[in-house]
């Protein structure tokens, strides 16, 4: 019970949101109860802040460095009760041409 009622910077709380599983992170962040979240109001604001102000930088970068050269996006401050980003899957030679070969009706 006293436990709940930390703040979700302490030690203990940190501890505890550190062995959660991804499957218990994702079933807590979809959940929707933000009463329940880890972060205070404010944390949350400030992590808003930190992204827009990392996708204005981008956007400074992209627009004044060659094409080829341009950064990837940001990635947005991970939050309490959200597991690591998914990553795309990537495009191989491999897996393309078998797209081109379904594609043009070679579905065997």
């Amino acid at each position: 019970m006293f436990i709940e009622h930390l703040p979700p910077e302490s030690h203990t709380m940190t501890a505890l949101r550190n062995e959660l599983t991804p499957m218990q992170l994702d079933e807590q962040a979809g959940k929707g109860e933000p009463e329940k979240a880890r972060w205070s109001q404010l944390e949350q604001l400030i992590a808003s802040n930190v992204d827009a102000t990392r996708r204005v930088e981008w956007a400074l970068w992209s627009v004044n460095t060659e094409k080829k050269k341009r950064p990837d996006p940001p990635e947005p401050m991970r939050r309490p009760g959200a597991g690591p980003k998914k990553t795309r899957a990537q495009l191989t030679d491999k897996s393309a041409n078998r797209l081109f070969e379904l594609l043009q009706g070679g579905a065997a």
